[in-house]
């Protein structure tokens, strides 16, 4: 891309709200030409036509990482404007360390203010001394990817993210520790692309997913004819990790016969495939994670004490989800933008916030996703409510389904889906009607799944949820009036 040295195509991304048109009028004055986007898929379109970006932030700095990471798939350097409110301080310094051109506070924008970055922009794209090619940017360089699709939003994920990138810089073996389904496995990407290997791969292994026949192949791999069906050569999961990072999952399931060739591995560097006579070097950044409690599995001759030391230089702990209410909403937006359809502008109500916050989450971040998948499904509306709320309690369910319904809608939090992971309050108007049309649009949804299938079982499982609760939904429907065909 070769821009003229003076910035005139600005991409201006607010998922919150539309441009305003004072400040529309204000950078036309300016001579800036504004296209508003509110997905990063529309920004990434018109990425070959803009000169600047200018993105509003609200909580994290999130939606900014995953600006970066697209300008460096794309390998163009744009500058980048962060507005943000003038109470996030350290927001706002975290997003110029990260490489922010410049940070307004999103209440002021008048002119001389809109002067002052314009003026900047014209500055990122002067040409440098010794070079002469008309276009040339002084645009910060993103020298590797940052972590991204991650929400560290709760004091104690802070903590734990401040943790991770601080071990990421050194190269010992780190171990997770965490129930199922919290993050263990996003807490290792953070580690590999917060660390001098992150241009490198990321090889993972779940070493509770394979057969113990079929595990060191997996780690160290074979060569041809090393056995019936090796028809040629395959590289193991150190190979594949050379130069990055390897990391093994529910690492307390591997067979203690095979401890002792991971223990070697690691401590010699050196790795032999099945069926070869000869070592290979190998370059790897180990990181395990486990469910388990790793001690009480030495003290069962389950897992090798050599090996734990060997692994677990650093520990990490993962809290349950439970643990760190803070981190369940911005969790629920991204699960918002992952999941949804482009487009669709869907708001939680004040009620289902407070549903999902009070829920203890055995199943922790899966659970939550398979509870926001199934409000997507339900959800015909833009509002996403408690009735919409099926969670594998199916005790918690029903209390939320039963609780009393206002008429007018509290305050509900805002999501445009595909235009980042940041957070918006905002309010919605509704009356009793809405409440009806909900149940209406459960009714066709759970009729058609059993329509299409031959068992209520399996109804069940095409609605995600468990046999129980459809159940209760049926007998619910029909306590309140609607007739409920059974198969």
């Amino acid at each position: 891309m070769t821009p003229s040295t003076t910035a005139k195509n600005v991409l201006w991304l607010d998922p919150f709200q539309a441009l305003p048109k004072t400040t529309a009028a204000q950078l036309g004055a300016l001579g800036l030409v504004v296209r508003t986007v509110s997905t990063l898929d529309e920004l990434n379109a018109f990425l070959g036509w803009a000169h600047a970006l200018v993105v509003r932030l609200v909580d994290t700095h999130q939606l900014f990482l995953d600006l970066q990471n697209l300008l460096l798939e794309r390998q163009c350097a744009l500058p980048i404007i962060c507005r943000i409110h003038r109470r996030q301080f350290e927001l706002a310094i975290t997003v110029m360390r990260q490489g922010a051109l410049h940070v307004v506070p999103c209440d002021e924008w008048t002119l001389p203010v809109w002067q002052q970055v314009k003026q900047a922009m014209v500055a990122a794209h002067q040409p440098q001394g010794g070079n002469s090619e008309k276009g040339a940017l002084n645009a910060p360089s993103y020298a590797s990817p940052v972590a991204r699709s991650v929400v560290y939003v709760d004091p104690t994920s802070r903590h734990l993210l401040a943790l991770a990138q601080r071990v990421a810089q050194t190269q010992v073996a780190v171990l997770l520790q965490g129930p199922t389904g919290a993050g263990k496995e996003v807490l290792a990407r953070v580690v590999h692309e917060s660390s001098p290997r992150a241009r490198g791969p990321f090889v993972a292994l779940n070493c509770a997913a394979m057969p113990e026949q079929l595990i060191e192949d997996m780690l160290f791999g074979h060569e041809k004819g090393a056995f019936t069906g090796a028809v040629k050569e395959h590289h193991g999961a150190f190979e594949q990790a050379h130069g990055g990072t390897l990391f093994l999952d529910e690492i307390a399931e591997m067979p203690v016969h095979l401890q002792a060739k991971l223990l070697r591995a690691l401590q010699e560097r050196q790795i032999v495939r099945l069926g070869a006579e000869r070592a290979l070097s190998v370059d790897v950044r180990l990181v395990a994670a486990t469910n388990k409690d790793l001690r009480q599995a030495m003290v069962d001759r389950e897992f090798r004490e050599d090996l734990y030391f060997r692994i677990s230089t650093f520990k990490l702990t993962v809290p349950p989800l439970r643990d760190r209410q803070g981190d369940i909403l911005p969790l629920v937006a991204q699960l918002l933008v992952r999941h949804g359809q482009s487009g669709r502008v869907l708001h939680i109500s004040q009620e289902a916030q407070t549903a999902l916050q009070n829920y203890a989450w055995p199943g922790n971040v899966r659970e939550l996703e398979n509870v926001i998948l199934r409000a997507l499904v339900l959800c015909s509306g833009d509002t996403i409510m408690p009735a919409h709320l099926m969670f594998d309690d199916a005790a918690v369910t029903e209390m939320w389904l039963d609780a009393p319904q206002e008429a007018q809608m509290p305050a509900a939090m805002t999501f445009p889906v595909n235009s980042g992971l940041s957070l918006a309050a905002g309010s919605e108007d509704g009356d009793a009607t809405l409440q009806e049309g909900v149940k209406n649009s459960e009714l066709q949804i759970i009729m058609a799944a059993i329509k299409a299938t031959d068992s209520r079982n399996e109804a069940a499982k095409k609605l995600g949820i468990s046999p129980r609760t459809l159940r209760y939904k049926l007998a619910k429907l029909k306590e309140n009036g609607h007739e409920v065909a059974l198969h």
